[in-house]
């Protein structure tokens, strides 16, 4: 650099200032590069771009995309493989060159493999490689129609299969069903049956409701139909109802809440201790404890009743619910009796057991050894126990009648019936019907004449002491002592908590 800058000092003035010049002048061309310059930078840019484009792409909609960046995306809208490429230009060859090398698949891999999957706005994935028409998934819950047909009256399965468009073969497969025939054979008009078809119009569900959680499903396959029975779970509340007889026991317990079920059943659990046709009286009370069944939340009927307390002319009666499905008192007494208290459900008591009444058609002086339930005719007759019919006949004083033999010390007679149930030699059981009222044979209207004999003795049935049944066995005593504690201490509460809220 030194032999330089001698050198240039022995230059004449005239040399010195020319190359002077001369260097001025090339350090401006480089600093301030030519027209040509721009465009290698221009070109630069123009690869950054294009990499952009492609980004957007792939991310779809960039929140933060300039004016172009939403061009090139409207640009792209189309889907890959359905569009015409336009050629890129020449000044963004290189830029992609480098982009096709990355999006070229490898020699053992399928083009179409290598392309991402593209979605519609509803999500649904198309095929790069299918028309978009035919690109719509299969989704079998789209083919499959449900029709429900009612049953109307008249209506057999049948009839009702063939508007379903089932063949004759169809119906006959399925009557071979046993659950199948015991069910739809026996149709009742308003009860519906829904039908499943397929895309192909073919049948491949049948189901009937056969009751409130029992559902019969009918299912083809392979052309052969199959059948099962889908339960649903009974999900079972117990709820407490207390109550005073003010007028009469039916009126009283529908106004507390009980169902027709219940009173009934309570009725015949406490039958054999109360006449509730006569016995019952003003202030008289009852409480229980019973069951209500629900399926998926819904409400579908009364279970049985758990316990219950009655309080009848100071007398007080209760009733627990064992395992077994009978009732026995608190201390374990069957509340079952060998006896019916009455054997029919009457309306009153026309006349009632009188070793001296004056007969209403002779006008004599002449015992009454029965008791005479009026009701309608037509009114069931139960057996009061289980024993054998000895006489089952006819004559003109009884009209219809039937005597039956409970052993050696307890005989039942049941006279004026209007149709006999039963014949001489028959066994039956206690409340089993055994004819129907009338007014049959010497008599001045509508009734049931009962006798109660022991020991050939005429004896009042309304007020003589019943023989119990059996008490609970030895070896469930004390379960059934605890579970007794248990559910009259129920009651008990449930009855305070009321009285208190009163």
């Amino acid at each position: 650099m030194a032999k330089l800058i001698t050198l240039f000092k022995l230059l004449p003035k005239v040399h010195q200032i020319a190359l002077s010049l001369l260097v001025i002048f090339t350090m401006i061309i480089v600093l301030f590069p030519s027209d040509d310059a721009k465009a290698s930078k221009q070109t630069q840019t123009g690869t950054v771009d294009l990499s952009d484009r492609i980004q957007s792409l792939q991310n779809n909609n960039d929140e933060d995309s300039n004016t172009r960046s939403a061009n090139t995306q409207s640009e792209y809208s189309v889907p890959l493989a359905f569009r015409t490429p336009t050629p890129p230009s020449q000044s963004s060859q290189h830029a992609n060159k480098s982009v096709q090398q990355s999006l070229t698949p490898s020699k053992d891999s399928s083009p179409i493999a290598n392309l991402d999957p593209l979605t519609t706005s509803d999500n649904t994935v198309l095929s790069p490689a299918k028309d978009v028409e035919n690109a719509v998934p299969y989704r079998e819950a789209d083919l499959l129609s449900h029709k429900t047909y009612k049953v109307a009256k008249g209506d057999t399965f049948g009839g009702l299969a063939n508007r379903a468009g089932l063949s004759p073969r169809d119906v006959y497969q399925i009557t071979l069903l046993p659950k199948s025939k015991k069910n739809l054979l026996k149709i009742m008009p308003g009860e519906e049956i829904i039908v499943t078809k397929d895309g192909q119009n073919e049948i491949t569900q049948i189901s009937y409701q056969m009751d409130k959680i029992s559902t019969l499903l009918i299912s083809k396959h392979d052309d052969k139909f199959q059948e099962k029975v889908n339960v649903k779970t009974i999900t079972l509340e117990n709820k407490f109802i207390t109550a005073n007889i003010s007028s009469n026991f039916w009126n009283a317990a529908a106004t507390a809440g009980l169902s027709a079920n219940h009173i009934m059943q309570l009725a015949n659990i406490f039958g054999w201790d109360i006449d509730f046709a006569l016995d019952i009286r003003k202030d008289d009370s009852f409480s229980l404890m019973f069951e209500e069944e629900f399926v998926d939340g819904q409400f579908i009927g009364t279970g049985n009743i758990l316990a219950a307390e009655f309080y009848n002319q100071g007398e007080r009666y209760t009733a627990v619910r064992y395992t077994d499905g009978e009732y026995y008192s608190e201390s374990g007494n069957s509340m079952r009796k060998a006896f019916l208290r009455s054997p029919v459900d009457f309306k009153y008591v026309s006349s009632s057991f009188n070793p001296r009444r004056l007969h209403p058609v002779t006008g004599q002086v002449r015992a009454h050894r029965g008791v005479d339930y009026v009701a309608a005719i037509g009114t069931p007759i139960k057996a009061a126990g289980r024993g054998k019919v000895v006489e089952a006949s006819y004559n003109k004083y009884n009209g219809n009648y039937v005597f039956i033999k409970h052993n050696d010390t307890y005989t039942t007679k049941y006279l004026h019936l209007n149709k006999r149930k039963v014949k001489r030699g028959d066994t039956v059981k206690q409340g089993e019907i055994i004819g129907t009222l009338g007014k049959t044979g010497r008599v001045t209207g509508a009734h049931l004449h009962y006798e109660f004999i022991v020991n050939g003795v005429h004896r009042n049935p309304r007020t003589i002491k019943l023989p119990q049944s059996n008490p609970i066995d030895k070896k469930e005593k004390s379960q059934f002592t605890a579970l007794s504690k248990q559910l009259m201490a129920k009651i008990e509460k449930n009855k305070q908590l009321q009285y208190a809220s009163n």
